[in-house]
């Protein structure tokens, strides 16, 4: 890309945004805040976890997205038979008796693991170095992914038969863990319409890796006041048990709290959430905006929570008054 400065750089980024958003619209009816979600997760670098029941198009969504940034892109259904190997790849004898590498679909721009919970951890971890390092290990060789990289997960609530929780080391790797719900009486009305004649809709990609880099940089460069960085880092300190921040709901009702990750997400986040909006600068509600699908997934409630009804969003919301 031309140089620019960082201030038109996020203009331009509100206007690239703007233009995604719309070209996502003319498949996605809806799921305005979902949509904004993900879109976020990748502007910072950052990976998403889609819980929702199926049939939401939580995986047509990702396609979308997909085709309207114009990277590569490679779907895995996990299953409860799905190997490690069927994920990073594996090594083969050729025909000069030598072992050769075959890349697996974790070598893409954009990883759909659909139904991640259907299958076991052992498979679940296969994910974690990719997400993490953004490398893999196989065979003692290690390979580096393609840039940009990123795992955009679906998964079924884990409340439904033949499902697999995802350990919390693998959660804690997700940036956002969105939640995706009933369309409304209108917007199924508008699906059901789109969805039942012969028309389909070809999207036009509007950013490419090369931009959407620059941007993630951008990003990381946005100036942060210190009252930002007090408050993302204190509210996830209130999560914690016996810490000079602990909240006297967290004693009460959570068995574990958030770790590092959390804070330096929420502080990633407001720069995105603020810059998507034309802000130059976060404040801190744009730390309030991002903290419930950085937070839901990484806080852990006790028995008495469940049994008094305390959901995982009441305690976020008191934890930020």
């Amino acid at each position: 890309m031309e140089k620019i400065s960082d201030k038109e750089g996020v203009d331009l980024l509100v206007k690239k945004y703007n233009e995604l958003k719309s070209e996502i619209h003319k498949v996605i009816v809806g799921q305005d805040e979902v949509v904004q979600q993900v879109l976020m997760s990748i502007f910072s670098n950052g990976h998403s976890l889609l819980v929702g029941v199926p049939g939401l198009a939580k995986t047509l969504l990702i396609q979308t997205i997909s085709d309207s940034l114009g990277l590569s892109f490679k779907r895995i259904q996990f299953t409860p038979d799905l190997m490690p190997s069927d994920i990073i790849g594996s090594e083969i004898l050729d025909e000069t008796r030598n072992f050769k590498f075959i890349k697996g679909p974790v070598f893409a721009n954009i990883v759909l693991a659909d139904e991640i919970n259907r299958t076991p951890p052992k498979t679940q971890a296969a994910l974690l170095e990719a997400m993490q390092e953004k490398t893999v290990t196989a065979a003692g060789h290690r390979y580096e992914l393609d840039k940009p990289f990123f795992v955009l997960a679906t998964q079924n609530p884990i409340e439904q038969e033949g499902t697999y929780p995802l350990p919390e080391a693998q959660l804690d790797r997700f940036m956002f863990n969105i939640w995706v719900d009933y369309p409304t009486y209108e917007e199924e009305i508008s699906i059901v319409k789109n969805t039942t004649t012969d028309i389909s809709t070809k999207l036009k990609p509007i950013l490419h890796g090369d931009e959407i880099i620059y941007f993630q940089n951008l990003i990381r460069r946005i100036p942060v006041p210190d009252a930002v960085y007090d408050y993302a880092v204190k509210l996830v300190g209130k999560t914690r048990k016996n810490s000079a921040l602990t909240h006297e709901l967290t004693t009460k009702y959570i068995e574990w709290g958030a770790g590092p990750r959390a804070s330096q997400y929420l502080v990633i986040g407001a720069k995105c959430y603020a810059a998507i909006r034309g802000k130059y600068s976060p404040d801190i509600e744009d730390v309030k905006a991002v903290a419930y699908p950085i937070l839901r997934h990484r806080i852990v409630r006790n028995y008495r929570a469940e049994a008094e009804g305390y959901t995982i969003e009441k305690i976020i919301s008191e934890l930020m008054k």
